[in-house]
């Protein structure tokens, strides 16, 4: 995690926290060391963040810093209740958690009158279990995709045969079945989207295609409209 994510992860930690926090607790969620907390507080405050404790007992912010109040209409509320929703019912760990993280900054600033729809009161998205687990981190491949690194994959096909691929991971598709990674495929030479529930190991290589994802993503967007249905 960059420093200026993390400074600004701090940020959001406490605004929603209900009781000061310790620079332990802070470290543990951030997965940082728990002086580097303690420079990172000490740096906010030099900045006139207005954050308040001391080591040993916990940090509480001022209520109302950071973020304006957010302008959203009760649609768009509605909106992003179903959209977390869905979201909740992938396999993907991180962004579920990620999902709960922006269900609490969103209620924080929300007028009262509209927050009876981010507590999911009035909508509600049936949760779904994925019928095959998923024993791959999937956040190590969203990082992989950023980053631009390549991923060695054991890959097994519909019959069961496993192959082993390196590929060069471009996006995820997110269906309401399964998960698919879309990467070219330095094996087929070819684009290929590989099932999420069917990549028995994946691993993060060191070699980059660093430049080459955006063509690429754009080379297969294009083959995917060629390809699609015609209405």
């Amino acid at each position: 995690m960059r420093r200026t994510t993390r400074l600004f992860e701090i940020i959001q930690l406490l605004r929603v926290a209900k009781k000061p926090v310790t620079a332990e607790a802070i470290a543990a969620q951030l997965e940082v060391a728990k002086r580097t907390i303690y420079r990172d507080i000490a740096s906010l405050q030099a900045l006139s963040v207005p954050i308040y404790g001391e080591a040993g007992i916990g940090y509480v912010m001022r209520s109302g810093y950071d973020l304006p109040p957010l302008m959203l209409s009760i649609e768009e509320v509605e909106a992003l209740v179903v959209a977390l929703g869905l979201l909740e019912r992938t396999d993907d760990r991180a962004l579920k958690a990620a999902a709960g993280s922006i269900r609490a900054k969103i209620a924080t600033v929300l007028p009262v009158a509209n927050r009876e729809p981010i507590d999911k009161t009035s909508l509600f998205v049936p949760q779904w279990i994925h019928p095959e687990p998923i024993s791959i981190d999937l956040a190590a491949i969203r990082l992989a995709i950023r980053d631009e690194r390549k991923l060695l994959l054991h890959y097994a096909d519909v019959e069961g045969r496993e192959s082993r691929r390196i590929v060069r991971p471009i996006a995820m598709i997110y269906y309401v079945e399964v998960m698919h990674v879309v990467a070219w495929c330095e094996l087929r030479r070819d684009f290929r989207s590989f099932r999420a529930d069917r990549i028995r190991h994946c691993e993060v290589m060191e070699e980059r295609f660093e430049g080459e994802s955006a063509v690429l993503r754009t080379a297969w967007e294009a083959r995917q409209r060629e390809e699609a249905p015609q209405r």
